[in-house]
């Protein structure tokens, strides 16, 4: 396992949250942005394009990466704008989007990044389970050699109690 480099001297630690549409994805946006205020760093949101099903028509494979880039950014933006409302306006961010399958993309993410000192889920409150990335990272084969501590956060906890978590 590769040693992290985010608390040696010159190097920033990044909690690493991944971006989509999903509710879960405010808990662990806010859980993140807690945690920075309150010991430094910053927080990297990440998007994953995931390769379509017409990856063989190249026309329509770059319209595809144009439509799921420009969503990308305006998830980003309504994320700032949400930790800005919710009094993190001062919380450094970065974004991030990759192309692939979201978890190798994840894997590489934090394999070429090693500021990266946690990953943040959210978990969904649906009853199919906590979603995908929880099941498989936190859950799942993966949990005991994942390269960084994961946080999970509830996804019914309300602003105040994951401030007060954090």
């Amino acid at each position: 396992m590769k040693l992290r480099r985010s608390f040696e001297e010159g190097h920033r630690r990044k909690l690493l949250i991944v971006v989509d549409e999903s509710q879960e994805v405010e808990s662990a946006l806010y859980y993140a942005a807690s945690r920075v205020l309150r010991s430094s760093g910053s927080v990297a949101m990440l998007y994953v394009i995931e390769p379509g099903e017409f990856q063989n028509w190249a026309g329509v494979r770059q319209v595809q990466l144009e439509e799921e880039t420009t969503k990308a950014k305006a998830l980003f933006r309504l994320f700032r704008r949400k930790l800005s409302l919710a009094g993190f306006e001062n919380i450094e961010t970065e974004e991030i989007i990759r192309e692939g399958r979201l978890a190798e993309e994840i894997l590489k993410l934090i394999a070429d990044d090693e500021d990266i000192a946690l990953l943040v889920l959210g978990a969904s409150i649906d009853a199919k389970g906590p979603g995908p990335l929880v099941a498989s990272f936190a859950a799942g084969r993966m949990a005991g050699g994942f390269p960084v501590p994961i946080a999970v956060v509830p996804g019914q906890l309300s602003l105040d109690e994951i401030k007060a978590l954090a």
